[in-house]
């Protein structure tokens, strides 16, 4: 849909709901570091963090912080909504 000025009245497509699996345990203090995304601490002794990400670009960040902290990353999935 465009505008009366040519811009698009689109609404932003909505955030994409992801998992990431961390290798070890995390305490809930690093939920801030992470962009508020839920921590969680699964049977296994490793970390699940859980939450939207608003794009790309955004998920990139995510993905270069755990990477700048030495964290080993496990896992990466979107996570089908229904929606």
């Amino acid at each position: 849909m465009t505008g009366e000025h040519g811009h698009s009245t689109s609404p932003l497509p909505a955030p994409i709901l992801y998992q990431i699996k961390l290798s070890g345990a995390l305490s809930p203090d690093w939920a801030a570091w992470f962009d508020g995304m839920a921590l969680t601490v699964d049977p296994a002794g490793d970390t699940l963090l859980t939450g939207p990400v608003v794009d790309q670009s955004a998920l990139h960040g995510l993905l270069r912080r755990i990477r700048d902290t030495g964290l080993t990353l496990l896992a990466l999935n979107a996570i089908e909504t229904g929606a």
